[in-house]
């Protein structure tokens, strides 16, 4: 997978960080979601560095980056400094400006991301999410029980950690295969870099805490951000599964209208893996929305 892309290691107040490049054009930053890693986005990145300078990275916690001790209120897992990890990718590699498109917990990176360094964002792509304060406040049955791992991850230890370090296959499987198009939307090979980097050491207890911080430390940032009347002011452009939880659950539109001031969007027919379920749509949907010239 991602033949021809360049494979970087950096650090970040001493936290490794494993980035992928290749492409040339605009910059354009891709962040995947849980419990995956960057090689989500093997069927639709080849194409995307046709047109684009693209940059791949795993978040802090996953893939093959560093996986730092939480600390208190999580704080290493907020939002916030994964947003920090990204900015400081892009600053390196010589794009201080740059588009962004995220799946899931990347998107929720992005979000905070776009909030946080405004001026370096100039247009956002996300995938299956809403914005996470109104999530958690209006949580239903039916989005507990499909989102499940939410409220899971977020217990006190030792006893999640404990739970998915017995298996991470296991975990892996049971997470991504409940949803729509089960375990079949994934190549076998992107699958198996999926399990290997839940096995990682220290894997558990760093997604443990990504989403302890994103039901703490990250709703008091999104509180603060709504109190202040902060809203997204790039262009923003929002897709979701018509067969995901999030698209039955909430009325997407209509938070995100809330929380941005230039919003489109519009479900496709897949679940939440829009990336790996239907990846020519996806591509469409760049192509349209995202600037191809620097």
């Amino acid at each position: 997978m991602l033949e021809g892309f360049e494979t970087l290691r950096m650090a970040r107040d001493g936290v490794a960080l494993h980035v992928r490049r290749a492409g040339q054009g605009a910059p354009l930053l891709l962040l995947h979601g849980h419990p995956q890693t960057h090689a989500m986005w093997h069927r639709v990145a080849p194409q995307l560095a046709q047109r684009f300078s693209v940059v791949l990275m795993d978040l802090r916690g996953y893939g093959d980056a560093g996986r730092p001790a939480a600390g208190e209120a999580s704080a290493a897992y907020s939002k916030r400094e994964m947003a920090r990890d990204a900015l400081h990718v892009m600053r390196e590699l010589g794009h201080p400006r740059f588009q962004v498109l995220a799946h899931d917990r990347g998107a929720r990176v992005a979000h905070r991301l776009a909030l946080d360094h405004a001026d370096a964002v100039q247009r956002m792509l996300l995938l299956d999410i809403a914005p996470t304060l109104p999530m958690y406040r209006n949580t239903t049955e039916a989005f507990a029980r499909a989102y499940w791992h939410w409220f899971f991850l977020i217990q006190p230890p030792p006893l999640p950690e404990a739970l998915v370090e017995s298996d991470p296959a296991r975990y892996v499987r049971s997470v991504m295969g409940a949803r729509h198009a089960g375990l079949s939307a994934f190549a076998p090979e992107a699958l198996a870099e999926y399990e290997r980097c839940a096995a990682i050491p220290g894997t558990a207890a760093a997604v443990c805490a990504d989403y302890r911080a994103g039901a703490g430390i990250d709703l008091r940032h999104d509180q603060q951000d709504a109190d202040a009347g902060r809203r997204l002011a790039q262009p923003l452009r929002v897709l979701w599964g018509e067969h995901g939880a999030v698209g039955r659950c909430f009325d997407v539109p209509a938070l995100w209208r809330a929380a941005a001031d230039d919003f489109t969007g519009r479900s496709l027919p897949c679940g939440h893996y829009i990336a790996e379920e239907a990846p020519e749509l996806l591509l469409e949907e760049t192509f349209a929305f995202l600037r191809s010239n620097p």
